[in-house]
């Protein structure tokens, strides 16, 4: 594994270019290590409605960026305070929503430092109930890379006022709110003095097995930092790819399912879907268009939707979902 220096840059639209250059670009006969951190960002999952997620008001106030990532899962705040890391490897076929194989070292260099951090759910790193780390993944021609954040030293109240969290994600859990059920990796450890720059060698550290100056290294050249910035620029600066508009809609039927939250809006006139859109916060390979594209323009009939979507597999678009319940959520009754 080779690690990939970002050169200390905070600007969010370039760290999640290097991620997808790397991912689409360098050699695949090895694997990558990236770490960044972003200055204040909400950085929003690739199946969310940004409009929806996000507070705008505090976020133009407080000159927040957003930024629509490649992978799904929720939308997260990040400040200098939070360390992310990102796995790129190749798509083995079994790595694909096996999130323990790419957090294990971060949780044994949590362990090793007297955090007793552990995976949960689908994709979070708890101490208890508190969450300290959330993790999504993307696949694309044999390609994928898993990352996650660290919450080291967030500022909380950001991440509680920034963010407007759909009431589904808390109906099994005992906590209301973000600000409750999230904790800072520093006030866990007991030591005040550690830096999220000592924080973050330590691990670099911990994963190589050898000091910092010795891991070795893939250095982006002149070539790739041109590619990155057409990259920042052509996704991750780009309006349409960060809120993106969404369709007119009449019908809106939500629900939460092993895979995630799953959001679907339809226009539907004369008994027939005219437009639909699909969000959430779901783990799936395919690109949920193939779905959306399926279902436009046939009757909003049961009988139809399910012939429309007899020859796709739901669980390659979603992650853990049935057919039967997908259904039952177009169909569902308020």
């Amino acid at each position: 594994m080779l690690f990939i220096d970002n050169t200390g840059i905070t600007d969010a639209s370039i760290n999640l270019a290097i991620e997808e250059f790397a991912l689409k670009n360098l050699p695949m006969d090895e694997s990558y290590l990236l770490f960044y951190i972003n200055s204040p960002s909400i950085i929003i999952g690739k199946h969310q409605n940004t409009i929806e997620e996000i507070n705008q008001e505090y976020v133009k106030d407080n000159n927040i960026q957003v930024v629509r990532r490649l992978s799904g899962g929720g939308a997260v705040y990040h400040d200098l305070g939070n360390l992310n890391f990102s796995f790129i490897t190749k798509d083995d076929g079994q790595s694909f929503h096996n999130f323990l194989k790419f957090t294990q070292p971060v949780i044994d260099y949590l362990q090793a430092m007297g955090v007793n951090a552990e995976l949960s759910g689908r994709n979070d790193l708890q101490v208890g109930e508190q969450k300290i780390s959330g993790n999504a993944q993307f696949s694309t021609r044999g390609r994928m890379f898993s990352h996650g954040t660290l919450m080291f030293d967030l500022n909380l109240d950001d991440v509680q006022a920034s963010l407007n969290v759909n009431p589904e994600k808390f109906k099994s859990k005992s906590t209301k709110s973000v600000r409750s059920r999230v904790a800072n990796i520093k006030e866990l450890l007991g030591n005040p003095e550690m830096t999220i720059e000592q924080f973050r060698e330590g691990l670099l550290r911990s994963i190589f097995g050898m000091e910092a100056s010795e891991v070795p290294q893939y250095k982006l050249t002149m070539d790739d930092w041109v590619r990155i910035n057409e990259i920042s620029k052509e996704h991750y600066q780009n309006w349409d790819w960060n809120y993106g508009l969404s369709p007119k809609s009449n019908v809106k039927h939500t629900r939460k399912f092993p895979a995630g939250l799953v959001d679907i809006r339809m226009d539907i006139e004369d008994s027939i879907i005219r437009e639909i859109k699909i969000y959430g916060d779901f783990f799936g390979v395919g690109d949920v268009a193939d779905v959306e594209n399926a279902l436009r323009g046939k009757r909003y009939a049961e009988a139809e939707v399910r012939e429309a979507l007899a020859d796709l597999d739901l669980k390659h678009y979603f992650g853990r979902i049935e057919p039967e319940d997908f259904i039952g959520l177009v169909f569902l009754e308020e």
